[in-house]
């Protein structure tokens, strides 16, 4: 193990270091606990886990607590499947499953048909939250193609002017295969990730400003709070117009609308072999032409590295595999709790 100065999470007497396997058995005895299991656990957990690698500690196991504490998971689940299909295209039922199993049987779907076909379309409903995007099209793009990928969601986010939110987190996603590896450029259309809202919540602490909102539109720094109303969407209008495009896309994907509000999530994959359109391999020789112009674009003083999307959480991924995950107390302890 490093000297702790030198790791990328310092320890601290409220916090506990887990290697990813002790994170990955500590996370599947919580899922069996309510109602999780075999396949399915392990599948949510990986996620779950590589989220943590990633640098993305609120997407981590703290995940597992809402998936506990959701009225949903609790009700009856059925194996997802593919309700209609053509030769580059599939809608699939989530069957009340989780969206990290609901999203990861639709990409298993899309590439699939992407292989086969050239180009695959899949949706996917009857769902509720999954992790990053990135994960997914991860996947998908270590098979050699390029992906596409949203998620339209429950409403959270409050349009510029509302009292109430109307629009998901709705993250968008895309990544593209290059000779030297995936490159992934994924975010949020939210200010201020609900994952992060809801870690904030559990653990005590206020949001930045101007992020939150109560349940009357008021702004507000309580994370409590902000769960019974929402967050401002990021960029202002542009962020907005973005999400509320990815909502559309949603009910693309079979996402249901109820008493006029997007009530289930929709998770859309788009996938391209990209020898349909640049034969031989010359789309990823062309990527890896690219990200390397980009990194050696000439610097502003001060500047000691031009990154290009993913590159930080592939790094931090790799670092923390040796390191360990760094997880706060109280989220252990109330999985263990479960």
């Amino acid at each position: 193990m490093a000297d702790s100065s030198e790791l990328l999470d310092a320890d601290r007497p409220d916090t506990v270091r887990l290697t990813a396997v002790e994170a990955i058995e500590l996370g599947e005895s919580a899922l069996k606990r309510v109602g999780y299991s075999g396949e399915d656990a392990r599948i949510i957990v990986e996620q779950l886990v590589d989220n943590a690698l990633c640098g993305y500690r609120f997407a981590g196991l703290p995940r597992l607590l809402a998936i506990a504490g959701d009225e949903r998971t609790g009700r009856t689940r059925e194996p997802v499947r593919i309700v209609h299909e053509t030769p580059v295209s599939a809608l699939l039922d989530g069957g009340n499953n989780v969206g990290y199993i609901a999203a990861y049987r639709a990409a298993e779907v899309a590439i699939r048909k992407a292989r086969e076909a050239g180009m695959a379309s899949v949706g996917a409903y009857n769902s509720y939250y999954s992790g990053r995007n990135a994960y997914f099209v991860e996947k998908i793009v270590r098979e050699g193609l390029v992906a596409f990928h949203v998620s339209s969601a429950y409403p959270r986010v409050l349009p510029p002017g509302a009292a109430r939110p109307m629009l998901g987190t709705n993250p968008i996603c895309f990544g593209f295969p290059s000779t030297n590896g995936p490159v992934i450029v994924d975010m949020g259309t939210a200010s201020f990730m609900w994952g992060e809202v809801m870690l904030h919540a559990h653990l005590g602490k206020p949001l930045p400003e101007g992020v939150g909102f109560d349940e009357h539109g008021n702004p507000t720094r309580d994370a409590q709070a902000a769960l019974k109303g929402g967050v401002a969407p990021f960029g202002g209008h542009k962020g907005y117009a973005l999400s509320f495009a990815i909502q559309a896309l949603g009910l693309l994907a079979g996402a249901a609308l109820t008493r006029g509000e997007v009530r289930d999530y929709g998770f859309l994959f788009w996938v391209l072999n990209p020898d349909v359109m640049l034969p031989g391999g010359e789309f990823t020789s062309q990527m890896a032409e690219y990200v390397r112009q980009i990194r050696e674009a000439p610097r502003r003083p001060g500047v000691e590295e031009i990154r290009v999307p993913s590159e930080r959480a592939f790094r931090e991924r790799e670092r923390r595999r040796k390191e360990g995950i760094v997880i706060e107390r109280k989220v252990v302890e109330a999985l263990r709790a479960l």
